[in-house]
């Protein structure tokens, strides 16, 4: 299977472990009991496969009233390269295309580790407390109330890491749920306190790490948020092998999915 197509089914067969799915064509909607924004989406339903043109306007509409029956806003995630021309028909039909991002991969001989600083330390979230700490973290670090992930006992499920400078949390990452030895690296955030001192890269390459180690995984992916973040992934073994697209609807959270 082509790399693209196989992170998407991975992300897709992850996704539904915690999530309900509303199916309809091509597409997959994906709809986690808690309302924040970022943990419900869209994505391909049938990654590697051809779609019809002619499915997206119903496939879409059912997708949105099922979001809308909810009060969720609906974004997508795609890998251009599992589903070509699903982004541009998703857009046709009135969602907002945001960015064409690199998407970055990684496998554990390619990993590599930067030294830690005197002083800072990395843990893995194995309790609800250190998983309150995560997310106190993630809330500073994306300027949100609160950061709704759950503790997850089992790393296969998904798991994070918290780095610690002098005992203080100050920057956290996580992976996602492992599904055919492939899991995603995301919610990567440092204290505005903290940055650009190195602690993004730190969790990021940790978080990794863990997933392979504990959670099974042999193939890691991730999107940068800019150019910054691109060259800190680089420099810890990640390379470009396929495009993550990212869209929404008009309105909603269209800034943030940059």
């Amino acid at each position: 299977m082509d790399i693209g197509a196989r992170i998407a089914a991975a992300q897709l067969t992850g996704a539904a472990r915690s999530k309900r799915q509303v199916i309809a064509g091509p597409l997959a909607g994906l709809l986690h009991d808690k309302d924040d924004w970022y943990l419900s989406g869209l994505l391909a339903a049938e990654p590697g496969r051809p779609f019809s043109p002619d499915d997206l306007p119903w496939a879409l509409d059912t997708i949105r009233q099922a979001f809308a029956a909810e009060g969720r806003w609906l974004s997508a995630e795609l890998v251009e390269e599992a589903n070509p021309g699903l982004a541009e028909a998703l857009a046709a039909n009135g969602m907002t295309l945001v960015s064409r991002l690199p998407l970055l991969v990684v496998s554990p001989a390619e990993l590599v580790l930067p030294e830690l600083p005197d002083g800072v330390t990395v843990r893995v979230v194995a309790s609800e407390s250190d998983q309150e700490a995560a997310n106190a973290v993630s809330a500073d670090a994306y300027e949100m109330d609160t950061a709704g992930f759950v503790f997850r006992p089992d790393a296969a499920d998904g798991g994070a890491v918290l780095v610690y400078a002098d005992d203080v949390p100050v920057a956290t990452a996580a992976w996602t749920a492992v599904a055919d030895e492939v899991t995603e690296i995301a919610g990567v955030g440092t204290v505005h306190s903290h940055r650009r001192r190195g602690f993004g890269g730190i969790a990021t390459a940790y978080a990794t790490l863990k997933a392979f180690e504990l959670g099974g995984a042999t193939l890691a992916w991730l999107t940068p948020g800019d150019d910054g973040a691109d060259r800190v992934y680089r420099r810890l073994g990640y390379g470009p092998r396929a495009t993550a697209v990212h869209l929404g609807d008009p309105g909603g959270h269209l800034a943030d999915l940059r």
